[in-house]
């Protein structure tokens, strides 16, 4: 990969600025690797409207204005990058520069005046980054996905799994591309007859997409990146009464779709830029780039897409941590995980007795549910199992507190691979570890659906015993076992017993302060009991 290397003494090995110069804009992400855990921590990001591909793509020239602005754009990333002691700089160009007859003028431009090397890359190696970094940040499990990523000049279809891709194409469709033909100059409501000439002319330029998708085996779940997605996905959620701080991993409905393009087409230019949720700086080419994606969706029978926060930058420090790693880098761990244990890390001191408490509430759910005390199922699992790991991540702020701070940490940290809502599930799980049970004074845990917030209410409960069982941090309760006692056919009480190598006393007295907020949630009193064992 092309890279401009800055030796200076205040460069940063870890420091590592990524660029996409795309059709409609140049993006720069600023992070900090860590090459160990194959994630980074993003730093600062940066975007410019430049336009590349306004009228490029009839001329096969990018004019002298479009090119100016774009070198601008680079120069004043580089001096933030270096500024900040950024070590390399690694800079991507799609479509505009991959078709523009005049490329090598910006190439020199870019090199001369912004001390950056640029490399243009084919639309199968864009398609390659851009599954790089999507799948950086879903977790898929064992399913099939197909990748729609729709830029100003392509749109890359990928099918893969977490950790192969199986097919790659990049079609000459895209927001800007569909615009000039058949938007230019329209300033009013887009009649419906155009927005379904946009339909169809997308239709002809993906069919033999669709047979290389038929020919791999097709696919089980639809993904989706980048502006166009973002900003529709936007739009359909403020007009459904949600403002989700990020659309990552949002569920956004085909039908949905076609409805907010509907709504978009009665609306004149002007009015587009007010609605919303829609990105001003798009409303002229939301809906070339909508009827791209709506006729992909309708004719690949996709009834709902999950929106990624990550496209092709985030491909490109993919390949850079793969660089660096060399052969017989070791396996890692899927994405959620790797998201989890990084923030983990904040505390090394506790990572041990985050652990041992883990396990201890992961035997509590699992025996609680056998019990019938909740009905929580293997996702709300994996979400207990990380909000136990994370509950203590909060002492690296204050010990005063640190169930608020932990909730603070974990919904302020962008954790990869989750949804909104399932991180707010693990924040509140932290909160409610210790100190009050969850209420409705509490306006985080209102912000919960009425089943998450039922689950939190069974979970936080069972994480409260699962951390006074191991208060000492010393990992004296070993192993336990969670039993009703019944009369008549009906429970009367719970029974815990502690299997403990040595003095259980400060475990057994800070479960037994948790015994109301188990009777209050249960409806069952609680007895304790410990077994002396042998280590």
């Amino acid at each position: 990969m092309t890279t401009t290397e800055e030796s200076t003494p205040t460069a940063d090995p870890s420091l590592i600025a990524a660029l996409d110069i795309g059709s409609n804009s140049v993006r720069m992400s600023l992070v900090r690797l860590h090459s160990e855990s194959g994630t980074w921590t993003l730093l600062s990001q940066h975007k410019e409207t430049v336009r590349l591909g306004q009228g490029e793509f009839d001329t096969k020239h990018i004019s002298d204005e479009a090119m100016g602005r774009g070198v601008a754009v680079l120069r004043r990333f580089a001096e933030i990058a270096r500024g900040r002691g950024a070590s390399e700089i690694v800079a991507i160009a799609t479509a505009a520069l991959r078709e523009a007859e005049n490329r090598d003028a910006f190439l020199e431009h870019a090199r001369e005046d912004a001390g950056i090397d640029v490399r243009v890359v084919p639309g199968v190696e864009e398609a390659r980054l851009i599954y790089l970094g999507v799948t950086s940040g879903i977790e898929l499990g064992e399913k099939r996905g197909l990748f729609i990523d729709i830029g100003g000049g392509s749109t890359e279809l990928i099918v893969g799994t977490q950790t192969e891709h199986l097919m790659l194409d990049s079609l000459k469709l895209g927001a800007i591309r569909v615009g000039n033909q058949f938007l230019t100059g329209v300033t009013g409501p887009i009649p419906p007859a155009l927005y379904e000439a946009m339909r169809q002319y997308t239709r002809n330029a993906a069919i033999h997409a669709y047979r290389k998708i038929r020919e791999v085996g097709g696919f089980e779940i639809g993904i989706a990146s980048s502006g166009t997605a973002m900003n529709l996905a936007s739009v359909a959620a403020r007009r459904a009464g949600i403002e989700p701080e990020t659309m990552r991993n949002y569920t956004l409905k085909t039908a949905d779709i076609a409805s907010v393009a509907d709504m978009l087409c009665r609306l004149p230019l002007e009015e587009r830029r007010r609605v919303p949720g829609l990105n001003p700086e798009r409303a002229d080419i939301i809906l070339s780039g909508a009827a791209v994606l709506q006729t992909l969706c309708e004719d690949l029978k996709i009834e709902s897409l999950r929106i990624s926060d990550r496209s092709l930058r985030e491909g490109v420090l993919v390949e850079v941590m793969r660089r660096r790693a060399g052969a017989g880098a070791p396996e890692l761990t899927g994405v959620r995980r790797r998201s989890i244990d990084r923030l983990g890390a904040l505390v090394v001191a506790e990572q041990a007795h985050a652990r041992h408490v883990a396990d201890l509430a992961l035997t509590l759910f699992d025996q609680a549910r056998v019990l019938g005390l909740h009905d929580a199922g293997p996702d709300e699992r994996e979400l207990f199992e990380y909000g136990a790991l994370l509950h203590d991540i909060g002492v690296f702020v204050a010990h005063t507190a640190h169930h608020r701070h932990s909730h603070y940490l974990i919904r302020n940290s962008e954790l990869a691979g989750f949804t909104d809502e399932e991180i707010q599930f693990i924040a509140n799980l932290a909160y409610f570890h210790r100190k009050s049970a969850p209420k409705k004074r509490h306006a985080h845990f209102q912000a919960l659906g009425r089943d998450p917030q039922r689950h939190i209410r069974h979970l936080s409960a069972l994480l409260r015993l699962a951390e006074g069982m191991d208060r000492s941090h010393l990992g004296v309760v070993r192993d336990i076992t969670l039993t009703l006692e019944t009369s008549d056919g009906a429970p009367t009480h719970a029974v815990l017993t502690l299997f403990a190598i040595g003095d259980a006393h400060l475990e057994t007295w800070y479960i037994s302060g948790e015994k109301a907020v188990f009777a209050e949630t249960f409806g069952i009193s609680l007895e304790v009991q410990v077994v002396p064992t042998e280590g």
